[in-house]
This record gives structure tokens, sequence and C-alpha cells, in this order.
């Protein structure tokens, strides 16, 4: 790729962030990016690059960014618990009695929100149009989720909800909310309308033009990449033997999941990875799977959090539910392996790890330490750091998704820790 194919700025401090992304978007397997950080309120890198040299693609088109919209579902409970309308201690069943039916009665908000309510999986897949708003608000979704019965990996009891998560939240917002919205109408009147972001979750038809599809890396391309050396030229971050030093840790589990019987799938129309890119998909509100965003609209999302939940002299969140959504962390493995913090609020919480810490969570942590948020499927990443006031969003279309960690964006990550760190220092 020609490095004038990158485009857009960064800050003074910040100049090596943007040589990182030239030399990430020249090297890698790349085709689409974005990357944009703000400091202490501030935009300080903006940039975007196409490796096809697709003059179409800018700061402002719009991907799907997979499960990084957790955090979206996060913030919007947080508005709720801000203004006294919900309380994450609180059973669900207190919010929407008929979720109770089949034993649900003690599963709490807080469990939802950590991926501790015994529903990662329904009995029943659903069709793209029960997810279109109108749908939704007859009920379409919320009879499944009441006829579900809950279900527990024997491994423990945090298992990821990928996709169900934001169904069930959707449900509960619903029908805590005044005026009955759903997260999707929530966010664009009350959030990312206000700060002027292009965040949100089911797309029309003017902002589908601006989409870009997703395309994932084929698993033999993968594969064979990461058998090469980087002098070599490799595609992928990792080569063999970190790839296998991140999966041997997941085999086991992936083979006692075989053993079980299989859920069947979430959507009854989907047959591959190119089921994300179809219209109806889009359209519809599956806020865990297909919020469609900038990384310029995240970051200014994420500065309103980092910043204590408020931005330009605007009160989003106020500073007993801001330190609600990140309080009470629980440490926990999700799907035996991957070692999580989520917070009762939903988003994780990153931490330092020693040098005798396992090799995941050491790959998992390092570089992101004293970010909150999440990540998505193939690389995404949606994350704000409030000791240094750092908010942070990396939007790809090529998915990597062997990169189990989101490694290729936490690269990203840790150079601007560092460059934040220089700065403090009044080095420059």
């Amino acid at each position: 790729m020609d490095v004038n194919y990158v485009k857009g700025d960064v800050a003074p401090g910040f100049e090596s962030v943007k040589a990182l992304f030239t030399q990430q978007m020249c090297t890698l397997a790349e085709q689409n990016a974005q990357l944009c950080v703000y400091h202490r309120g501030k935009k300080v890198v903006d940039l975007w690059a196409s490796a096809t040299g697709n003059e179409d693609f800018s700061g402002d088109s719009l991907v799907n960014i997979f499960s990084s919209g957790k955090s979206l579902e996060a913030i919007a409970v947080g508005v709720l618990v801000s203004r006294g309308l919900i309380t994450y201690d609180a059973r669900i069943t207190q919010y929407w009695p008929d979720f109770g039916a089949q034993g649900k009665e003690g599963v709490t908000v807080a469990d939802l929100m950590r991926h501790e309510a015994g529903l990662a999986n329904f009995d029943t897949p659903l069709d793209a149009e029960d997810l279109f708003t109108e749908n939704i608000k007859e009920n379409a979704v919320g009879r499944v989720i009441e006829q579900q019965g809950l279900s527990y990996d024997s491994g423990g009891k945090r298992e990821y909800h990928a996709i169900t998560r934001g169904w069930i939240i959707n449900e509960l917002f619903r029908r805590v909310d005044p005026e009955g919205r759903t997260i999707g109408e929530f966010l664009r009147q009350e959030i990312s309308g206000p700060l002027g972001a292009d965040v949100m979750v089911g797309v029309n038809e003017q902002e589908r033009l601006r989409m870009f599809p997703v395309q994932p890396l084929g698993l033999g391309f993968q594969l064979w990449q990461s058998l090469l050396p980087r002098f070599l030229g490799r595609r992928v971050l990792h080569n063999v033997f970190q790839l296998l030093a991140r999966i041997g840790k997941m085999i086991p589990s992936l083979i006692k999941g075989a053993r079980r019987s299989r859920p069947p799938p979430a959507f009854r129309e989907m047959t591959g990875l190119d089921y994300f890119n179809a219209l109806d998909f889009g359209r519809g509100e599956t806020s865990s799977a297909n919020a469609t965003c900038s990384a310029r609209g995240l970051a200014r999302l994420g500065a309103m959090m980092s910043a204590g939940g408020k931005l330009e002299g605007r009160e989003f969140l106020s500073e007993s539910a801001w330190r609600a959504l990140h309080a009470k962390p629980v440490e926990a493995s999700m799907g035996a392996v991957m070692p999580t913090r989520f917070t009762q609020g939903g988003v994780d919480c990153f931490q330092p790890c020693d040098p005798e810490s396992p090799r995941l969570e050491r790959a998992f942590n390092q570089g992101r330490e004293g970010f909150y948020g999440w990540m998505g499927f193939g690389g995404s990443i949606f994350q704000w750091h409030p000791e240094h006031d750092i908010s942070f969003a990396f939007v790809p279309t090529s998915l990597h998704y062997l990169d189990f960690l989101n490694e290729r964006g936490k690269c990203y990550q840790a150079e601007v820790l560092r460059c934040v760190s220089r700065l403090k220092a009044g080095v420059v």
C-alpha cells in the first residue's frame, strides 16, 4: 500500500501513532481502517486509510463494530441509572415481571451486564425481521426471552453472551425508559445525536450508503501467514508459535463445548459471516453484534466517558451513575480461559499484570492497562481510560478472527499510552 493512502492528522506528541498506523496498514492484511483518539476532551489522533486506494472510504465511513457495541449498551443503561430509573443490584423482574418465567426470577441487572445471566444461547433462532425496531416493540423478541430457561456452563457462571446480551438488555431498556424507546432510538436521541457522533444501532437507507462491508480473512490464509517470519512479509500479527500459545489454552474448553449439544444459530437465515453485511441484519437492533459506527463517533462518545460522564459542558451521566457503571469489577474466567473483570455496569476493566501472570492474561491486558470497555470480533476496539482521560477507537473492515484478543489494535493503545506518558513527563 502507498503510504499516501493514510489520511488524517495527529496532534503534536502523537506522531508515533501515525507512524505505527502507517506501518501496520502497509504490512498487515488490512483493507480499510480508522483510528481516532481523544485526550483531555481534544481529538489528538484522527486517521484512516484504504489499502486498496478506495477514495470513498473516509473518516466518516461507517462499519459494523460487532461486540464493541456492548459498551454502548452499558452506557445506555448507565444513563437510566443516572436518571434514577434502574439499579444494578435489582432483579430484572422488578422492571419486567414476565422475564422471571422458567426459573429466571433471581437474575439481576448486574448478572446480565457481567455475562452471568445464564442466557448465552437461546433454544430457538430469531428472524432478522424480529429485530426491526417496530417488531421489537411488538414483543417479538421479548416473548422468546421469556420462554428461555437458565443454562450455566459447567466451567463457571460467566459465559459470553455474545449476541443475546444485547437482545435482553434492549427488552429491559424499553420497559424502563419512560418513553418506551429501544436502545437504538435512545442512542440517537439522547447520546450520539447531541454529541454529533456517528454511533448507531440499526441503520437507515441513507446511513447504509456510508457503510463499508466487513470481510474476514480466510482461515487458511491466516494460518499460512503465521508460518512466515516478519522479514518475509507476514501479514498477520502473530507467528505460529504465538498463535498456538493462545489457541492451545482454549482447546480443552473447545473440546468440552463440542461434546455438549450445540444450540441453534442465533439467526434463522445465517449461513456464514457474510450475513453480518446483509441489509436486514444492519437494519435491525442487535446491539451486541451490529452497532454501526465510525472511529470518530466512538472516540467522541468515549471522550465523554473518560471525562466522568460529561463533555463540553453537558452532563450525560451523573457522577454517582458514572462511578456505579465502573464499580464492583468481578474477576472470573469467561469460557474457562479468558480472564475478565466485568464491572456491574457491563464493561471490562483492564489491569496491570505481573511477569508471572499467565500468558493469556498478559496478552489480554498488557498495553491497555487502565482502559475500560470492550472489543469486537475481528479487530474493533472501543475503550476509555479515566485516569489519563483517553478515549480510543479502532475500526477496521478486515476481520482477523484468529487475533482473539484484538492485539493488532492493542498495539495502538500501547503507543497512545506511551505518548501520553511522554507528554506528562514533558518529553515530546
